[in-house]
């Protein structure tokens, strides 16, 4: 099997708060959008709201936590914290 290293890419990025979204929704992250969800068993089911990104590979969950990423092309879809931190660093203000 090759071997291959992750091309240096600076990308912007955002930590997903799920209360600061139930309160402002589309002003603070206008690309999570609100869709419905049943939760519970077939005897006590009931109907939900859950934050939900629009990618290129299909609707995708975000959690609270939750990296938001803005792709090279300008689309947005989460990434679990631990991947983010292990993948990416902070890019020092450029003076």
């Amino acid at each position: 099997m090759m071997k291959y290293r992750k091309k240096s890419v600076v990308i912007e990025a955002m930590q997903f708060d799920a209360e600061e979204w139930i309160y402002k929704r589309k002003e603070a992250y206008p690309m999570v959008e609100s869709v419905p969800a049943i939760s519970g068993s077939t005897l006590g089911a009931y109907f939900s709201y859950q934050p939900v990104i629009r990618t290129l590979e299909g609707d995708m969950t975000v959690s609270h936590g939750d990296y938001i990423i803005k792709g090279v092309q300008g689309e947005f879809y989460p990434c679990k914290p631990i991947f983010f931190e292990a993948t990416y660093e902070l890019v020092p203000d450029q003076i």
